[in-house]
């Protein structure tokens, strides 16, 4: 399902970083060498349908590569 952030991510924390990423060699495959980490935040989302809820997201991000593969893992309220 496809969804927009709105607004900023909070409560972001680092819970993997190198070798501890099980996708790390498909992330460098994809979008070049950097220092990966995957993270994780809340953030207020809309959907398509216009519905707008608060989720956790997880995604992978590199210092000058950006974040990459946003993902919701649940929601929030």
């Amino acid at each position: 399902m496809k969804f927009e952030i709105i607004g900023n991510i909070e409560n972001e924390e680092t819970f993997a970083s190198g070798s501890g990423i099980r996708e790390l060699p498909r992330l460098r495959k994809a979008y070049g060498t950097g220092r990966w980490r995957k993270r994780k935040g809340e953030a207020t989302v809309k959907f398509e349908d216009g519905t707008t809820v608060l989720v956790e997201l997880h995604w992978y991000e590199a210092t000058g590569i950006g974040r990459k593969e946003h993902k919701i893992k649940r929601i929030l309220e």
